[in-house]
Formats: structure tokens, C-alpha cells, sequence
């Protein structure tokens, strides 16, 4: 029989003969995956012994040769075991364990690949190697995702395929989700007295990205959708054999956080690609568009020229910040298109002395990041990216992408592999969700997809419950771009949008937190230098770093509050942040080691529900046995930084 369509091998190990089905758990036995074939090939999971996904369909629908899955059955199974060690120069944890117990089913016309960790299961499709040369043309697949009960829903539902990932999450029942609604990933899920577990993808690579829409016939039943082709919309992936598809990953944890602390997403990348990674320098920057034309102590106009640039410089070079993100408008303008589009990316505006600009800021020890469209991106990059290398450029931002589409993952790709070559990193806003790139390309090291702080410009949808949802929801997938911040700070009946020196309806310990709770290795300080000076938050903005050696969930209640500590070497951050209503939390420092420590809690001062602007700095010596109480206003925070010694 010819093979139409294979499902990826995993590593080395022996094939067996199998009618029945075949069961795979994860190295502490808590989670084990099943795979059945007959009239329809299919899947379940548990977790301690209970039902999370039940009965579930796999297949694969292509153009011509219609479903694959139904009347399958396993020709042999190959069990191995994965267990290795490595390193990312970016991200939530420095040093990663990956370890799983994995199977490779050959079912004559698939092979279905399996990975079972301590924390979620993963599976994927691949095509057969002696398949080379034959176009596969796929319309999507039929995989489905059955929770075992009802349970409550955070999706994200977004209006189309060619959208920037930026809306609020949601909080309903699962069965509420509405049959025609879209549903982008991570999918975070509550089954009540289960587990949380939350769907997303990674390693998307010659794919296209994949959504969720609820079954019409059964209100637990979430189904595959893949974003289609531009060129042929009535096809998803159009590639030559062999192809392999994305991991299709299940994220599973008694509590919330345990999703957040997962490393399967980055675990399920191929390793770097990036033999030297000395250059990649994770960091935070000075950033000139959020608070609109505006600055103090200049003495012309603030905007895209010379005077204005070195100003920000300063800033960076005072407060330790790495970098400076120079964002829309320093090119120029060749044929003008939608959203600052149609410029020439080798050419400088008048009003910016470049090689002065440059100069300055390596005098100060600050490089520089250039915002860019991706249509000029794309168009340019082979004459661009070599000149920002030679100008000392660290890092390009490529925005409005809004499509994640399996020409537009390519570009991603390309994006990365030539900005490698010339020692850029990468940040991508109007982006799709992370999927792991960082592992292959950690140069790639954070993206937007979020509803971020700039909608406070135009929008009151940046609630402090927004905020906390994100880090439950969003966070799960990767690095997040939200750019936090923003310190004129008001309550929500006060909040109004605005252009210039946006408002934020957080208090300042709340947007002092974020730079603990959200991960993003290139992390903008949003506001504008004058909106920090004088505080004491400043110090805390100062010395956090924008990556770290170890992550750990504390505390949280999704929509609620959220405390998050992260280490970097010897020290410690915590943040914590609230949503709507205030809260009272206890932390435990039990993963401090021995010794006398120091403790720096930047707190929500008593009248903060009042005047969010208000804090207090409290210096207090801890150890591993003891507790800091927590307790934050409405739209609230705390920020500590623990350092070794009293």
C-alpha cells in the first residue's frame, strides 16, 4: 500500500507488532496518553487517573486523496525515551531539562509520533521520506480536542485569520463558546477537580498556524483549523514531501502556573541553529512612540530627529538600560503606504544624523533597535540587514504581520535566519504566538501578539483584570512584548485615553510588577524619561533583568491575582499583581536557599485605591522560613527584589 501521509519518528528503538491499543506515560506516571485505531484513529488522556481529553479524532484531510485516519491500524511501535540537557540565551529558565517518554506508530499510512511529559503531551504529523519529490496540498486537519467535562473557558476569540493576536480574553463557560467563534492559542480550559490544561502548538514550520472552533454537534469538542493560503484559499499547506507538521501540545497542571513555569513549547524545537550565541544580548530600552511627542528639557521639538534620540539615549545610559527602540518615522518615505509603510529601510530622514546618533550612543554604551513594516522588511532585508550590522544596530522590530498563514511563517523564518547572519536580534509585533523559535533561532527572542500597553492611547480595554489575564493565557505560548511602565497612573474612574503621556488604570506598583510577571527578553520601559525621574521605582526598573535562570508561579487565580517570583543568579524578583478588586496574599520565600537575605518591597501605599501613583519602599531582612504579606489595591501590585546578605 502507498503511503500517502506519515506522522514524524521519534528517536531510535524497537518496533513491535501492536493490534491493540497503545499507551504511553510520562516519566512520573501521572499522565498517560492512549491511541486507538478501527473505525476512526483516535486519542485520550489522563492525568492522576482521571479523564482530561476524552475519545479524540486524528487525520489529516488533503485535496485529493480525501480524510486519512478512519481504518487504520498499527503496523508496528516504536517506544524510546528522550532525556537531554540545553541552554537558551533568552527566556524564563537559562538551563532547561527536557525529558519524556515518546512513541512512533506506523499505521501503514501514518506514523503517528507521541511525546508524554511530566507536564503535557505533545503529537505530530510528518510525511515519509521516500515520499520525496510528491506535493502534499492539505485542507486541514481533523484533529479535535474532547475535554472530558464541562469545564470554564479563556479563549481569546478573534474575528478572522488575518488578525494581530490583539483582543481580550474572555472568561465562559466551555459550552458557550459560540460554534462560529475562532478561537486562537494558547486555549487555557479549568476542569473542575481535574487539572487546567491549555492547547496551543509548536515548532510551526512550512505550516500554517492552527485555531480552534467548538464542535456544532457537542459543546466539549474543540476542532483543528488552519489558517488557509493566501494564493489558494482553499488549501492550507501546499509543500513538497517530506513535510512535517507542528506539535499539537497539551499542557496539563493541577494549577494554573504550572503552565506558565512548562518548558515543552521550547523543548519541542529543533536545537539552535546558532553556533555562536555570545551576541544576543537580552535587555530593556527606552522607547520614543508610546508617549507621543512629548519631553521635557529639550530645547526643540520632540520627535524623529537628532535632539530627541540623544535624549532617550541619555535616559538609557543613566538608567542601565541596553538599548534605545527607535520606533516609526526614522526612514524615508519613498512611496507611502498604510501604517508607516513604503520607506526606504537603507535611508535615513534629514532631521536624524544617523552616524551622530550612532556614535553617541556607543560613547554611552547603548545600542540602538530600528522599528521597520514587514512589507519593506521583505522587500529590503538582503540590502537592509547588512547595513544595520555595519551601523551597529542591535535589533530590528517588524510590525503588522497580521497573518500567521503559511507563506507568513515562512517569512518569520526567513526574517530570522538572515537577521542571525548579520547579528540582529528580532522582535515581531502584529505577530502570531510564539510557538518556541527561540530554541532554533534564539535571536528571535520576543514578539507582541497581546493586547498591549499601547492600547491605552486609544482604548479602555487595558483593565488591571486584563493584565492578570494575560499572564495565565498569552504568557503560557512565550515572550510577550506588552511593554509595561506606563507611571501616570489613575484609578478607573479617572482613566481617560490619550495620545500623549498615555494614562494607565494600574497603580504604579502594579506596572512596576509587570517587569517580574511578564516574560519579554527585549522589554520596553514605555514612558517617557521625565515620567520616572525622581521615583523610586526607578531603582527597581534599573536592576531587574529582562531574562532569567529559573521561574516559579507562586500564587494565582486567573482573572484575579498573580504572583510570580524569577531568579537571576543569586537574586530573587517577585511580582504580584491584582485585578479589579483588591487582594491579600501570602508569599513563602521557601525557594530562597540558606542564609540572610535583603529584601527591597516596592508596595501599593494605603491610599493607592485613591491615588495609584502612591507607594511605599520597605527594607527588610528575610530568609527561606518566612513570609512577605502582600496586600494590593485595586488594579494593585507589589515588586521585591531579594538579594543575598542582610
Amino acid at each position: 500500500m502507498r503511503r500517502l501521509f506519515l506522522i514524524g519518528l521519534c528517536a531510535a528503538g524497537a518496533a513491535v507488532a501492536q493490534n491493540g491499543p497503545v499507551t504511553v506515560a510520562s516519566p512520573d506516571g501521572a499522565i498517560q496518553l492512549r491511541v486507538s485505531t478501527g473505525a476512526q484513529l483516535t486519542y485520550e488522556v489522563s492525568y492522576k487517573g482521571k479523564p482530561v481529553i476524552a475519545r479524540s479524532i486524528l487525520g489529516l484531510e488533503l485535496q485529493e486523496q480525501g480524510v486519512i485516519g478512519p481504518g487504520l491500524t498499527i503496523a508496528a511501535s516504536t517506544p524510546s525515551k528522550i532525556s537531554e540537557t540545553y541552554t537558551l540565551p533568552a527566556g524564563k529558565a537559562s538551563t532547561i531539562r527536557n525529558e519524556c517518554n515518546a512513541v512512533s506508530l506506523d499505521l501503514q499510512m501514518m506514523i503517528l509520533e507521541a511525546r508524554v511529559y511530566n507536564d503535557g503531551v505533545a503529537f505530530r504529523y510528518r510525511s515519509p521520506e521516500q515520499a520525496a519529490g510528491t506535493t502534499l496540498r492539505l485542507v486541514n486537519e481533523k484533529t479535535q480536542f474532547v475535554f472530558s467535562k464541562e469545564g470554564t473557558a479563556y479563549p481569546l476569540i478573534l474575528r478572522n485569520y488575518r488578525t494581530s493576536w490583539e483582543d481580550n480574553y474572555h472568561a465562559l463557560p466551555l459550552g458557550a463558546i459560540a460554534p462560529e467563534s475562532l478561537v486562537a492559542m494558547p486555549f487555557l480550559v479549568e476542569l473542575p477537580g481535574i487539572a487546567f490544561v491549555a492547547i496551543t502548538e509548536a515548532n510551526i514550520e512550512n505550516y500554517s498556524g492552527m485555531y480552534l472552533k467548538r464542535s456544532e454537534r457537542d459543546a466539549r469538542t474543540m476542532e483543528a483549523r488552519l489558517s488557509p493560503r493566501l494564493d489558494d484559499p482553499a488549501v492550507s499547506v501546499i509543500t513538497p514531501a517530506p513535510a512535517a507538521s507542528p506539535w499539537r501540545v497539551i499542557l496539563i497542571g493541577a494549577e494554573p502556573g504550572r503552565l506558565i513555569e512548562s518548558n515543552i513549547i521550547t523543548s519541542l524545537n529543533p536545537p539552535s541553529r546558532i553556533a555562536d550565541t555570545g551576541w544576543i544580548k537580552p535587555g530593556k530600552a527606552s522607547w520614543d512612540w508610546w508617549s507621543g511627542p512629548y519631553a521635557e528639557g529639550l530645547s526643540g521639538k520632540p520627535g524623529k530627529n537628532t535632539e530627541t534620540i540623544k535624549h532617550y539615549v541619555d535616559f538609557s545610559a543613566r538608567s542601565h538600560f541596553e538599548y534605545f527602540m527607535l520606533d516609526a518615522g526614522w526612514a524615508v518615505v519613498v512611496k507611502g503606504g498604510p501604517s508607516d509603510s513604503g520607506v526606504d529601510l537603507t535611508k535615513v530622514r534629514p532631521e536624524i544624523d544617523m552616524p551622530a546618533v550612532l556614535a553617541y550612543a556607543k560613547q554611552k554604551d547603548v545600542k540602538l533597535w530600528l522599528w521597520a513594516h514587514w512589507t519593506d522588511v521583505d522587500k529590503q532585508m538582503e540590502a537592509a540587514f547588512p547595513l544595520f550590522e555595519k551601523w551597529g544596530v542591535a535589533g530590528v522590530k517588524i510590525d503588522f504581520m497580521d497573518r500567521d498563514d503559511q507563506q507568513m511563517v515562512e517569512f518569520y523564518r526567513k526574517v530570522a535566519k538572515l537577521a542571525a547572519e548579520h547579528h540582529l536580534m528580532v522582535d515581531f509585533h502584529g505577530a502570531y504566538k510564539p510557538d518556541g523559535i527561540e530554541r532554533t533561532w534564539p535571536n528571535v527572542i520576543t514578539r507582541e501578539s497581546v493586547l498591549g500597553l499601547e492600547y491605552n492611547k486609544w482604548s479602555a480595554r487595558v483593565t488591571p483584570e486584563h493584565n492578570v489575564m494575560l499572564a495565565f493565557t498569552r504568557l503560557i505560548a512565550g515572550p510577550m512584548d506588552y511593554t509595561p511602565g506606563g507611571f501616570h497612573n489613575a484609578t478607573r474612574e479617572q482613566f481617560v485615553p490619550r495620545n500623549v503621556q498615555p494614562m494607565v488604570m494600574t497603580t504604579r506598583a502594579h506596572q512596576t510588577a509587570l517587569f517580574v510577571v511578564y516574560l519579554s527578553p527585549f522589554e520596553m520601559v514605555s514612558d517617557h524619561p521625565e515620567a520616572y525621574a525622581g521615583t523610586k521605582e526607578l531603582a527597581f526598573l534599573s536592576a531587574v533583568p529582562a531574562t532569567w535562570d529559573e521561574t516559579r508561579v507562586i500564587t494565582g487565580k486567573v482573572g484575579e491575582y498573580i504572583a510570580v517570583a524569577r531568579r537571576k543568579g543569586r537574586e530573587w524578583y517577585i511580582g504580584s499583581i491584582a485585578g479589579r478588586d483588591a487582594a491579600e496574599i501570602d508569599l513563602p520565600l521557601e525557594f530562597l536557599d540558606a542564609g540572610s537575605y535583603s529584601a527591597e518591597i516596592y508596595s501599593d501605599a494605603p491610599d493607592a485605591a485613591t491615588d495609584p501613583t502612591h507607594t511605599t519602599l520597605e527594607n527588610r531582612k528575610v530568609d527561606r522560613t518566612m513570609r512577605i504579606h502582600t496586600k494590593m489595591a485595586p488594579g494593585g501590585g507589589q515588586a521585591i527584589r531579594i538579594r543575598p546578605g542582610a
